[in-house]
């Protein structure tokens, strides 16, 4: 199905006249005829009564003139927006992440961008996992962020690092170990756990947490596959999560790193081959906009 198409059904359907519409299109009326049989062909249907005198649309065809001329709009918006930003060069990067923890950073940085690059328009996208790996390798994202071992290890592909986030016990305000500043694996074994199976968590932190269910009997655990219900649950007093820092504290939860754990490596994905001047722009601005909050999140002397 073609707009030539949808233009001479249109013209059709409104003059009831092949004559007539080949001449509104300023085409031949054999043109018209074979564009009308190509859409009924595609369609499996017949969109006119014709005899030598008169032109009629069937039942079909009436029905079909309405979404024809709701499809010829849309292309035709379509193709005004995209000469619009091609005029005015429009600087479109799609990006990817999985999670709503990570918007404080992605405000920052996309404010940034907003300030230092000209007509940029950022299409994010926060979606599950697999479905951000299904879009990127589809080639309908150029940059994905995440924790390094949760992205694609895949030749062609680079990450950038752009900060350390610790691992974490997640314990609500009040709970007895919020005394401390940090905590060991072995304190954790006296706990209850809301264990996550969520994609979005890091291995490490999918490790550690089987590492300490084995020395918990079954009903001091509770799982979920979503984060955010993992978080509810530690804030109802169900027990404790390990989970990275957020960018973004919690107001409910306190976050208290892990003794002998490292630092995860938070960044962006993206592919080696890529030389577009606008990605290596927003790779900077991001290394940028995470040192800046990193020394703003460093408690002061």
């Amino acid at each position: 199905m073609n707009t030539q198409q949808l233009e001479s059904f249109i013209q059709i359907a409104e003059n009831l006249n092949f004559a007539r519409a080949a001449e509104i299109l300023n085409v031949t009326q054999s043109a018209v005829s074979r564009q009308i049989q190509g859409l009924e062909e595609e369609l499996n249907t017949k969109l006119f009564y014709r005899t030598t005198r008169t032109v009629l649309l069937t039942p079909e065809g009436n029905i079909f003139l309405e979404h024809a001329k709701q499809m010829l709009e849309h292309l035709r918006i379509a193709s005004a927006r995209m000469q619009h930003h091609s005029s005015v060069g429009t600087q479109v990067l799609r990006i990817g992440c999985e999670s709503e923890g990570e918007l404080r950073f992605l405000r920052e940085l996309l404010r940034t961008c907003r300030n230092t690059i000209e007509a940029f328009h950022p299409y994010l996208r926060i979606l599950p996992h697999q479905a951000l790996l299904n879009l990127f390798f589809q080639g309908e994202l150029e940059v994905l962020f995440g924790f390094e071992d949760g992205l694609p290890v895949r030749e062609g592909l680079h990450f950038t690092p752009l900060r350390q986030v610790p691992l974490c016990c997640v314990v609500p305000n009040g709970h007895p170990l919020t005394q401390r500043t940090h905590i060991d694996e072995e304190t954790l074994f006296a706990q209850e756990l809301v264990l996550c199976n969520a994609y979005t968590i890091p291995t490490q932190a999918t490790a550690l947490q089987n590492r300490i269910a084995q020395h918990l009997s079954p009903e001091r655990i509770h799982i979920s596959e979503n984060a955010q219900v993992v978080r509810m649950l530690v804030q109802a007093g169900y027990g404790c999560a390990i989970l990275p820092q957020p960018a973004a504290g919690d107001p409910e939860l306190t976050y208290l790193p892990l003794d002998g754990i490292a630092p995860l490596r938070y960044g962006i994905c993206c592919a080696k081959t890529v030389g577009d001047a606008l990605l290596k722009q927003f790779v900077q601005l991001a290394q940028q906009v995470a040192r800046q909050l990193d020394d703003a999140d460093r408690p002061r002397p």
